[in-house]
């Protein structure tokens, strides 16, 4: 299985008998995790809270090969980082008391989604997933919002262009619909188009192919947000280049809402790496993953040094993955967004 990470640095810190603590991580951290029997992970929060994990409903990574990060991107389910969260909150609690209402100087117009999010979020393209993908999750951005309606006309440009024969059918400034998503997503295939999606899970677009505008309309009516929102996601970048935008500005007020919105009191995010033995929380900051806390299945059988090893060799793998992720957004992303 290939992996995907961005630049990390993180102190790693052994705990007395339970596992390793990375960082100051403020409430609610983990207190305590440890591997039980029965593929259960046991979490203890620092507010008192306990849960317990199914091992094998977890994102396990395995079997990674070094020399194959630089061919793509790794995207990996966690949280976003508190601090990450505080300082977003703080910016832009600067940016509403610091604007008059008297200023007239023009903000400058959003070209792309990219270079929308970017002044604000940072990081690169695995994060720009992570924030739109929350905020699709959370609900604050509705990609059927009367904005993202395309006014109805009988105006036809002269002479016929392709983005009016390949959108004339779009009731919203993106493909809001599997059928007509699905026929976009065929025409960039065969155009070698596809530079909107780079960086979105393979898992992503796959659901995406094999759910019908029926199935969609199901899964939305059970609440499967984490579904719907991987299938919005795609949509949305199919039609990212046919935005205006007012519609670029709305997406990009929605996520930095529901980022500011963000609740810390998520359950940790634990990736399994399968290769060590290891369960290991992470999250995501504006600079890439960062690892949280590690616990070993065999830990009992560790001895201290045997521990710092491990933790070492995936400290080391995070650290590449992350780079791994931010040469390859450089390399295929940077001159397409612009910054």
């Amino acid at each position: 299985m290939k992996t995907r990470i961005l630049w990390i640095s993180a102190t790693l810190t052994l705990c007395l008998y339970v596992g390793v603590a990375v960082g100051q991580i403020k409430a609610p951290s983990i207190s305590d995790m440890r591997w039980g029997n029965d593929f259960n992970l046991h979490i203890r929060l620092s507010n008192d809270t306990n849960y317990v994990m199914d091992v094998r409903a977890l994102h396990h990574a395995g079997g990674i090969l070094i020399d194959t990060l630089n061919q793509s991107t790794t995207y990996y389910p966690v949280n976003l980082d508190e601090q990450f969260i505080s300082y977003l909150k703080q910016r832009r609690l600067e940016v509403e008391t610091g604007t008059s209402a008297n200023d007239t100087t023009k903000r400058s117009t959003p070209v792309t989604l990219w270079s929308a999010l970017h002044k604000t979020v940072g990081g690169g393209y695995v994060h720009f997933i992570n924030c739109i993908m929350y905020s699709l999750e959370s609900q604050n951005l509705n990609l059927s919002d009367a904005i993202m309606t395309r006014p109805v006309t009988n105006w036809k440009p002269k002479p016929m262009t392709d983005t009016y024969k390949r959108t004339k059918k779009w009731k919203q400034f993106i493909p809001f619909d599997q059928k007509l998503a699905q026929t976009e997503y065929k025409l960039r295939v065969k155009e070698n188009e596809l530079r909107d999606l780079q960086g979105v899970p393979q898992h992503f677009i796959d659901r995406f192919l094999a759910t019908s505008q029926k199935d969609y309309e199901k899964m939305v009516q059970e609440g499967q947000r984490n579904f719907v929102a991987q299938i919005n996601l795609v949509r949305l970048l199919l039609g990212a280049k046919y935005l205006g935008a007012s519609q670029i500005d709305y997406v990009r007020a929605k996520v930095e809402n529901a980022l500011a919105l963000y609740s810390l009191n998520n359950l940790p995010s634990v990736i399994v790496f399968d290769d060590y033995n290891a369960a290991v929380a992470m999250s995501l900051d504006n600079l890439g993953y960062k690892i949280d806390y590690v616990v070993f299945r065999d830990q009992e059988h560790l001895t201290r040094d045997e521990q710092k090893i491990r933790i070492e060799k995936i400290e080391a793998l995070v650290d590449a993955v992350n780079e791994a992720n931010e040469n390859v957004f450089r390399k295929r992303l940077s001159t397409y967004y612009g910054r």
